[in-house]
């Protein structure tokens, strides 16, 4: 098992859970009537079981409290614990919205109750328990690497131990094969090299590149500050794991066959084209201060050439000390009270813009700083995601919605043209700071915006690594 590791930063929050111990955003359906459900002897020892296997799903940190003395006279506590439970694998231990300013996502909604009664009558209820959590291949590695992680965690130093002195370029030492392992899985850099103990140019070169990201001396010297960087602990590893499970279960098991996912802690968008992925590629998603929602919106049209409209919050913070000079030099004038951007190469929607529709202003579009795509943190808007060779994506998803003459004919005219699109296209925007790398295994990114603390400690985890990668580089774009 290889799990690649890079800094996860978490925020101090305070969260207000109520219902039975259990922290779950599931009481409403924990408090019911348990009129029709009987509880055998074998149920009881049923849910006991799934209980104690609670780890396989990141939930060994929550008390779901089922009291040891508790037997079939208590039916109404046993189904509330049922309920309990069945909900956090059926739809996520934490309610989403009440952790994130804005979740738009669809969930899952089972009828909990109903199949709790019939599971309790046909003698199942182990079996429908475990059925209710994702049953794909991804959720079942984060849960196999979460077990092994548990059973080792405390007990193995870190894969990259200190020492007296710090390691510097052109030097040789017994740690540079991890380093270059843990650069690589954060994306730093392209090859692991295999075992060569010199600390060659090319590593350095990654290293810097790491350091200017999280705000540290960018020398390419490996010191204590590089170090906290690269390791996590084991607890940290799982505890990682066990949010990007808890996200994954707050996710419709059967989404849109066809849709774009983006994956803004890895600022990643994949597209999937009737359930197999079509386009993987990479994007710029908002800057740690400007965080791109966790929103479920459609695509709806495609929009070419368009004209930027500045919102009033980058127009008072970020243009108000700008000159006239400046904004006839950015193709932009003053039209009914706003600073508008005209059409061109440009404008910093770029050619392309592709419309959304929700009501946060969010939407995926070119840009003219393709620079920023060669970074490997790619935080950097102020909340909307710019698209990798987005000329190219909307020319695939025209031919693929059938409108390629009519997106064609609209970019030549190199005025703001609107294409609508046949079928509109579902686009979750989505974090996950675990992702696998080419031989299936889990890699432990960066939490951008420090997202996983508030779900790890509704979770029942404590505070982790708090290394973050700074939130200083972005334009004014969107």
């Amino acid at each position: 098992m290889r799990i690649g590791t890079f800094g996860s930063s978490l925020l101090a929050v305070s969260l207000l859970l109520t219902g039975c111990g259990t922290g779950t955003d599931n009481q409403a359906q924990a408090d019911v009537s348990s009129t029709d459900v009987r509880w055998s002897d074998e149920a009881i020892n049923q849910l006991r079981q799934a209980l104690a296997d609670r780890a396989a799903h990141g939930l060994d940190q929550m008390d779901f409290g089922l009291d040891s003395g508790t037997d079939g006279s208590d039916s109404a506590r046993l189904t509330q614990v049922a309920l309990a439970y069945a909900g956090a694998l059926a739809r996520g231990a934490t309610d989403p919205a009440k952790l994130h300013e804005i979740y738009t996502v669809a969930r899952p909604s089972p009828d909990l109750q109903q199949a709790l009664t019939q599971a309790l009558n046909e003698d199942r209820l182990g079996e429908w328990l475990a059925s209710l959590a994702p049953q794909d291949a991804s959720y079942r590695k984060l849960s196999q690497t979460y077990l092994a992680l548990r059973r080792q965690a405390g007990g193995r130093p870190s894969d990259i131990p200190a020492a007296s002195e710090p390691l510097k370029p052109g030097e040789s030492d017994p740690r540079v094969p991890a380093i270059a392992r843990q650069l690589a899985a954060s994306g730093y850099l392209e090859d692991a090299g295999g075992t060569d103990t010199r600390y060659s140019p090319a590593l350095a070169e990654a290293v810097r590149r790491m350091q200017s990201d999280y705000g540290i001396a960018d020398d390419g010297v490996i010191g204590a500050d590089a170090l906290e960087i690269l390791n996590l602990s084991d607890a940290d590893r799982a505890r990682a794991i066990a949010v990007n499970m808890e996200r994954l279960r707050w996710l419709e098991r059967s989404p849109p066959s066809t849709r774009i996912d983006v994956n803004t802690a890895a600022a990643q968008l994949s597209y999937w084209r009737n359930g197999k992925l079509a386009d993987v590629r990479r994007v710029i998603v908002g800057a740690p201060d400007t965080e791109t929602p966790i929103l479920g919106s459609p695509i709806y049209r495609l929009v070419a050439n368009p004209t930027w409209t500045v919102p009033r919050s980058i127009e008072e913070n970020e243009l108000a000390d700008k000159s006239a000079d400046y904004l006839r030099r950015n193709n932009m004038a003053r039209e009914d009270g706003w600073i508008v951007q005209q059409s061109g190469p440009e404008n910093s929607l770029g050619l392309v813009k592709f419309d959304m529709k929700n009501e946060h202003a969010i939407y995926l579009h070119d840009t003219p700083a393709k620079a920023l795509f060669d970074e490997v943190q790619r935080q950097r808007s102020h909340g909307c995601v710019r698209v990798q060779d987005a000329l190219g994506f909307a020319e695939m998803l025209a031919r693929d919605q059938g409108v390629t003459a009519e997106w064609r004919k609209a970019r030549e005219t190199g005025e703001e043209t609107f294409v609508p699109l046949p079928k509109e296209i579902p686009v979750r925007l989505l974090y996950q700071t675990v992702i696998f790398d080419d031989a299936g295994e889990p890699v432990v990114r960066d939490d951008p915006y420090g997202w996983n603390n508030a779900v790890a400690a509704a979770l029942g985890f404590g505070a982790g690594s708090d290394r973050r990668v700074r939130s200083d580089q972005r334009d004014v774009g969107p």
